[in-house]
């Protein structure tokens, strides 16, 4: 059984639909990334997921337990960190996380060895004691994660947890989720930052106007979507009459001769890099160099996506 279900979920403001009628399961221990432009839904499926918004319709769960029908339940087996956040900024980093691990009913004598374990996981037992205000904003975001971490929830949802973060902030977050994913924690990020997600997460969804339009592992959008994989191979034998029969391999998009190599553009869901590479050694093809081109999640994006809100 998936641990997070959405099924047929609407959010409606007014007359306005923000979420259409999404669905999607996520199993336990995934890490599923939620790619769309602003507007697109990502924030108001989040709220639902998060007790903090009522679906208009649809039905959502969390380990089979109805998310809007037991908010307190479910609050306590989940840690939402939202796009933007407020920090008690005349705080020190340590205060803030007492408070919080108070709130979260932490019993007295286990609050501080909880908090220096989320400090310790987010690596800022350095700043303990630095008043929040003095913190960078890669510093305020690993903050805001080590405060949901404090009552060890089994869903986090991360909305943009890296929006505004310079490229070694990025880095440094990026890695700290990895770290919570061994921990076997259930992760639902949303991001703009495509290729990290492409690193990071299991599965991905894309969604635009409110509609979840792709779903699955980065090969199995690809694979839905025909893209092409570009493959630079250097022959060694090469001759008009190996070229001609590459061009009629099975899968082969096309073929176009460069000054040192040979680039072959394939459709992968009829014809993988690998088995490519059989068939040119089938056709006595003596290969020095064989590199495909990584596939990126940019270009699945602009593919299915036409930059819509809902």
């Amino acid at each position: 059984m998936a641990f997070v279900e959405i099924d047929n979920l609407w959010v409606t403001y007014g007359k306005f639909s923000a979420v259409k009628g999404i669905s999607m399961q996520i199993p336990k221990g995934e890490v599923f990334g939620f790619i769309g432009p602003n507007g697109a839904g990502k924030s108001s499926t989040f709220k639902v997921l998060a007790t903090l918004l009522k679906p208009t319709r649809g039905k959502v769960t969390l380990d089979g337990i109805s998310v809007p029908d037991n908010p307190r339940a479910i609050r306590r087996r989940i840690g939402y960190m939202p796009d933007f956040f407020g920090v008690y900024e005349d705080l020190t980093a340590n205060e803030y996380l007492h408070f919080f691990a108070a709130a979260f009913r932490i019993e007295r004598d286990r609050r501080q060895r909880t908090v220096d374990d989320v400090l310790a996981l987010t690596d800022l037992t350095g700043k303990r004691d630095a008043q929040v205000d003095t913190l960078s904003r890669g510093m305020k975001q690993r903050l805001g994660l080590a405060r949901v971490l404090l009552h060890d929830p089994d869903l986090l949802l991360l909305d943009e947890p890296a929006s505004g973060l310079d490229p070694r902030a990025r880095i440094e977050m990026r890695e700290l989720l990895k770290e919570l994913r061994k921990m076997g924690k259930t992760i639902l990020i949303s991001s703009h930052i495509l290729h990290e997600l492409a690193h990071l997460c299991t599965r991905i969804g894309i969604i635009e106007q409110g509609q979840l339009i792709a779903q699955g592992s980065l090969e199995e959008i690809y694979a839905q979507l025909t893209l092409m994989r570009l493959i630079h191979v250097q022959i060694v034998n090469t001759s008009p009459e190996l070229i001609q029969k590459v061009r009629g391999i099975e899968g082969v998009a096309s073929v176009e001769e460069e000054i040192d190599r040979v680039a072959i553009r394939l459709h992968e869901d009829r014809l993988t890099a690998e088995d490519l590479l059989g068939k040119l050694h089938e056709l006595g093809a003596k290969v020095r160099m064989f590199q495909p081109d990584a596939m990126d999640m940019e270009t699945a994006f602009m593919k299915l996506t036409q930059g819509k809100v809902a």
